[in-house]
């Protein structure tokens, strides 16, 4: 039987040129060696498996060929590898400093090469100090770390120093796809991708890992195998996920979340996942930065797609709620709750979060309404007057008391606004909310006078349009006060910052419906908050409930009716 060589050991690299993702070093060393500008010390620092100690062999190997050199050459008696962390004693590295004194018999140097030096002791190194300053004019010295911060600065201060930076995804990927191809073995690209970014930046990982994946499917690598023998949550979890919470399906978010722990995958590397897609699909929303997306070329389509359906707001709130309960999972003693509590926030993003109240004197009101928008309908406009409609509001209040035995309507026969909890209602939101566009000021549109009496009087008709459409909040901000005039800006007061934050957003069709109307385009409303206004809204509920009875006189006979107390 053959024996297995393992892909980092056989696919090391033997020159410069096949070193991954560490370009700007290793041409750095080639030019050093070609225009004869090498330092005599070197120190070679980096995460695992980045290629220093590949580098430092390659240097070694390099430096001592001359143009009558074989390439295959190896040059093994100029070379001395000292593993610092079995040889770290004061001993060892005077040994070390006695060879270094004698000549290499074949080629120009010694080099010298060892590794994990941040495990040599305090002694050592001052031994060494001497040595590394003033070495002999044929040694050179090779130090590889994984942990700089750990040598002492008098090392680091005689040392040319090489940072290895972890390698990147698609360039891991790039390689194993070669190495797959050497092996015979058919790869999917979003396996190989998998076993890249599980490599974490460390391309001798990433060959361990592949091997393994080998040995476990045989030589077809599809993207289930590798998620399954990695112990990877496959990205269509995430996608799936993503999808209902759009949709704010909760219990099916639940369930899709068990089923997640009960294939053995921890709620903690879950939630971090789903901030990680959440974050990918921020970048795939932009042009610009879609280049940040480490994904396969299937994959990149995915995230495409999904990321037109994603708002910017949701996936910013999305990563938040993610990335808390992130913080907070270790300390939390019931995890799975803190994680479905996440889950049923992020959910609820997209919810218009107007509240339903289904009690029956709810139902009652809504039909006491629909009545009183009947009786309006019925009679024609003009000869509708205000002392008309309440008339018959007072007369439809009062039989809706006197009568309990009324038929109260079904909810489909309610006149009702859409609800903002549906797909289709949230959609038509949107479309409205897009077609309100804010006038600019632009030369050459019309600016005709108006006085202070038409502003008003176009401002009680808005009120009047609002309160027919629903928008009650709104009206009654817009009725606390008298509106003043200004040349082209109409003044308007209000008691506090909240009620100016709310007509703030109303703002832009108010806006547009008095520029059209009064033909001036140069108008804009300049909204105030003075807290002396505050005064006159302070009722008293005593004088709240004499305010109600002076618009619907009706309420007397209520509040005796069921004996209230108002």
């Amino acid at each position: 039987m053959e024996q297995f060589i393992v892909s980092a050991r056989k696919y090391r690299p033997q020159t410069f040129e096949e070193v991954i993702g560490q370009q700007a070093i290793t041409n750095t060393l080639e030019n050093a060696i070609k225009n004869n500008h090498l330092a005599q010390a070197l120190l070679f620092t980096g995460p695992r498996g980045v290629g220093k100690t590949t580098c430092a062999r390659i240097l070694a190997k390099q430096i001592n060929q001359t143009a009558s050199t074989k390439p295959d050459e190896d040059f093994a008696f100029n070379i001395f590898e000292l593993d610092a962390a079995s040889n770290n004693s004061v001993d060892d590295i005077r040994s070390l400093t006695e060879q270094v004194r004698i000549p290499p018999q074949t080629g120009k140097y010694k080099v010298y090469i060892i590794d994990e030096v941040h495990m040599l002791s305090q002694s050592a190194f001052n031994a060494f100090l001497k040595t590394l300053e003033e070495p002999p004019a044929h040694a050179i010295f090779i130090l590889a770390t994984t942990e700089k911060h750990k040598i002492i600065p008098t090392i680091l201060s005689r040392c040319q120093i090489f940072d290895f930076k972890r390698i990147g995804v698609l360039d891991a990927k790039n390689y194993l796809k070669k190495i797959a191809q050497d092996e015979n073995v058919e790869a999917e690209d979003d396996a190989l991708h998998i076993i890249a970014q599980k490599a974490d930046g460390a391309m001798r990982d990433a060959l361990s890992i592949f091997d393994r994946v080998v040995s476990f499917s045989g030589n077809k690598l599809t993207r289930k195998d590798v998620t399954e023998n990695l112990n990877v949550l496959d990205y269509d979890e995430y996608f799936n996920t993503t999808d209902l919470l759009l949709q704010n399906k909760i219990p099916e978010v639940l369930i899709l979340f068990n089923t997640i722990l009960a294939k053995g995958f921890e709620g903690h590397h879950y939630i971090s996942g789903l901030a990680s897609h959440f974050r990918d699909l921020l970048v795939a929303k932009d042009k610009i930065t879609i280049e940040l997306l480490e994904v396969g070329d299937n994959a990149k389509k995915k995230y495409l797609v999904q990321a037109e359906k994603c708002e910017l707001s949701f996936l910013m709130q999305g990563i938040e709620i993610a990335n808390d309960c992130d913080l907070k999972y270790k300390t939390s003693k019931n995890q799975r709750l803190l994680v479905e509590l996440a889950l049923m926030q992020i959910a609820s993003i997209t919810f218009d979060r107007e509240k339903k109240n289904n009690k029956p004197y709810i139902i009652a009101a809504l039909h006491f309404r629909s009545a009183v928008k009947k009786a309006i309908k019925k009679t024609p406009a003009p000869e509708l007057k205000k002392a008309a409609i309440k008339k018959e509001i007072a007369s439809k209040s009062i039989e809706t008391i006197s009568k309990p035995e009324v038929k109260i309507p079904t909810l489909n026969t309610l006149s009702r606004r859409p609800s903002g909890l549906s797909i289709k209602s949230i959609e038509r939101k949107k479309e409205l909310e897009n077609t309100e566009v804010e006038f600019e000021q632009v030369d050459g549109l019309p600016s005709d006078k108006f006085t202070e009496a038409q502003a008003v009087e176009l401002w009680e008709k808005y009120i009047e349009k609002l309160i027919n459409e629903g928008k009650k909040s709104v009206a009654s901000i817009m009725n606390a006060n008298r509106p003043t005039v200004k040349g082209h800006e109409i003044h308007f007061d209000l008691p506090n910052t909240l009620m100016k934050d709310q007509l703030q957003r109303a703002k832009t069709n108010l806006l547009k419906y008095l520029r059209e109307t009064l033909n001036n385009f140069k108008i804009d409303i300049i909204i105030e908050v003075n807290e002396e206004e505050t005064v006159k809204y302070a009722y008293t509920p005593e004088e709240k409930y004499q305010k109600l009875k002076e618009k619907n006189s009706a309420i007397e006979l209520f509040k005796r009716t069921f004996d209230l107390d108002l």
